[in-house]
């Protein structure tokens, strides 16, 4: 399974109705022109130019019509429903591009793989993680947010697990800690995973959100060396080994993956992200009841988002993301 290529550049119509425009305005008489004569006592050539200009602009006015203005809104495609394995597919598009990937691997996990220059990560409290007043982004997706929702996932292990650190537009939740692996979202939108002051975040670049989640489970291009110790990688409910697990990983050309299935080792979820050419990544939550990550379709505003969900068999998150839920989580918008 390897990373998508990225896009090209979206291709603009814009000039084209300029141009109908342009050209039909221009097809009016000058004020303060005389009536034409009546088509009956025009010469024969002059009804004929008469009869040209009008089917002229009869195909400039339809071919003015027919440009439609491009949706405010993202189109998820109908790959998102698909359940066989797969490499990596456009699963979503804005303006024109892709926005997103889907894959899916025949031992069950699935993959979305972003591509920031299209969008952006929000990172969200939970009502009973970092509470829901105060923060820039709460416990749900809400207004004028939605318009522009691609897609979310749920985000890391419980804030009394010690296992990492919350900060969101400079208030903090649960302290950062140095080495812990890093998701970081900066001013311009754009997010990188590393090990905190390391790794991330970069010099002289302000700093908007970060979720803290154990050490890495990638890094340099490689697997953790305790990756194959289980109780390294968080309590599992029953003691499996293999419970439900997710990531996200960076590769080297920004890319974002996130991967997530129900029955993962962590050298299994490891393995995963590694196949799409992830240098650095983050576990994020484990267990059946908090791994779960959602597409979004949209019904042209006129009625609620469509959640699709993205992992094969997840329990899922009860509201999806869209209703408050107690712990944090990540929705990806569109730029």
């Amino acid at each position: 399974m390897h990373a998508p290529s990225r896009s090209g550049r979206p291709w603009h119509r814009s000039s084209a109705v300029a141009l109908a425009a342009v050209t039909v305005a221009g097809c009016g008489g000058a004020s303060g022109s005389t009536t034409p004569a009546s088509p009956a006592n025009q010469p024969t050539g002059a009804r004929t130019a008469t009869a040209r200009t009008r089917a002229a602009k009869t195909r400039m006015i339809t071919v003015r019509r027919t440009v439609r203005p491009r949706p405010q809104y993202p189109t998820v495609l109908g790959t998102a429903l698909a359940s066989t394995p797969t490499g990596f597919v456009p699963v979503a598009t804005w303006h024109g591009q892709t926005a997103a990937w889907i894959a899916r691997s025949a031992s069950g996990v699935a993959l979305l793989s972003f591509d920031q220059r299209l969008v952006e990560l929000r990172l969200h409290s939970g009502a009973t993680d970092a509470g829901s007043s105060g923060w820039r982004f709460g416990p749900n997706i809400v207004g004028a947010e939605r318009h522009r929702l691609i897609a979310a996932f749920n985000g890391g292990f419980k804030f009394s697990t010690g296992a990492g650190g919350f900060m969101s537009y400079g208030r903090t939740a649960i302290p950062l800690r140095q080495g812990l692996g890093s998701i970081v979202t900066y001013s311009d939108g754009n997010t990188d995973i590393g090990s905190w002051s390391t790794e991330v975040p970069a010099a002289g670049r302000t700093v908007v959100s970060v979720r803290q989640n154990q050490p890495l489970l990638i890094d340099h291009g490689a697997s953790s060396p305790n990756v194959a110790c289980s109780s390294c990688w968080g309590a599992t409910l029953g003691g499996v080994a293999d419970p439900a697990r997710s990531a996200l990983g960076v590769t080297a050309d920004g890319r974002l993956i996130w991967a997530g299935g129900e029955h993962l080792t962590a050298a299994a979820l490891a393995a995963a992200v590694l196949s799409a050419k992830v240098v650095r990544a983050v576990e994020l939550d484990i267990n059946p009841e908090w791994v779960a990550s959602y597409l979004y379709g949209h019904r042209a505003r006129r009625g609620p988002l469509a959640p699709v969900p993205v992992a094969p068999g997840q329990i899922g998150i009860p509201g999806q993301f869209l209703a408050p839920w107690g712990r944090d989580f990540v929705a990806v918008q569109v730029r």
